[in-house]
């Protein structure tokens, strides 16, 4: 398990300097930020989001899941005291929503886990059906991610990223529009500064994910069985949690920015 995150040689936007500079480093990873300066974390963001109407990735498009399956037989996640659990264990038993975000910082992925937290306990056990998030920091990050967001759904990380690469999530940082977005609430700049605020206030200066590294949303189990998959295009091309919901049988929930009408 990863433990420490350094850089590998790339380059990214450095707003005081205006220009691209080159980081060098020992790991494989592929980081575009600058840890010594905050606003780098979100910079690269923001650069992509001015280039957003130059991308031409179609919702009809959307790639299905290529899952290696065996692959995944021998990976493990880690739970907030870094103990290892195996992966298929997670869905061997019972139907479960396995959703991977981004990294913990990014304010996007904050917002969307604050919606997943609104999710009843009693309407997944009514249908029989789990729901495990995960994410791609270091293990020391999930307590307080979980209670900056309100989650009480289970949350595991995989700092490795090797359950992403299995599933077959995108390794490509490519921002998206956030106005047809269910779950953002916050404008782009402002949550930008969020972003910014919570890593120049974090106690640690450990990176928490690759900024690189996109999501997706599946509804795996009893055993190797893929229902559904969603993934990710782009930062803020996650899956719709209702939709998600209603593939699995499970009550839909009405969010501040994807309203149900319930009935009694």
């Amino acid at each position: 398990m990863s433990t420490q995150t350094t850089y590998s040689p790339s380059t990214f936007v450095d707003l005081n300097l205006n220009h691209t500079q080159t980081l060098n480093s020992e790991d494989n990873y592929s980081k575009q930020v600058n840890l010594d300066n905050p606003f780098d974390i979100v910079e690269k963001d923001r650069h992509q989001l001015e280039d957003v109407n130059l991308l031409s990735i179609s919702r009809g498009e959307r790639p299905e899941a290529d899952i290696n399956w065996a692959r995944l037989k021998s990976l493990y996640v880690f739970d907030e005291d870094g103990n290892k659990i195996k992966f298929t264990d997670i869905y061997s038993e019972q139907k479960t929503i396995v959703i991977l975000i981004r990294h913990f910082l990014d304010f996007i992925t904050k917002e969307y886990v604050e919606d997943i937290a609104l999710i009843p306990l009693e309407y997944l056990q009514r249908a029989n059906v789990n729901l495990v998030v995960i994410g791609p920091a270091p293990h020391k990050f999930i307590k307080s991610f979980k209670s900056l967001t309100g989650l009480s759904h289970r949350l595991y990380v995989d700092p490795d990223r090797e359950v992403y690469k299995a599933l077959s999530c995108t390794d490509k940082l490519i921002t998206g529009s956030l106005e047809k977005s269910k779950h953002i609430k916050s404008g782009f700049f402002s949550g930008m500064l969020s972003s910014v605020w919570r890593a120049m206030t974090a106690q640690s200066k450990q990176f928490q994910g690759d900024v690189t590294q996109q999501g997706g949303t599946y509804l795996l189990g009893p055993g190797d069985v893929c229902h559904f998959s969603h993934i990710d295009q782009n930062s803020a091309d996650h899956c719709s949690l209702n939709e998600i919901l209603t593939q699995a049988n499970v009550t839909n929930v009405s969010f501040p920015k994807d309203p149900r009408v319930l009935t009694i």
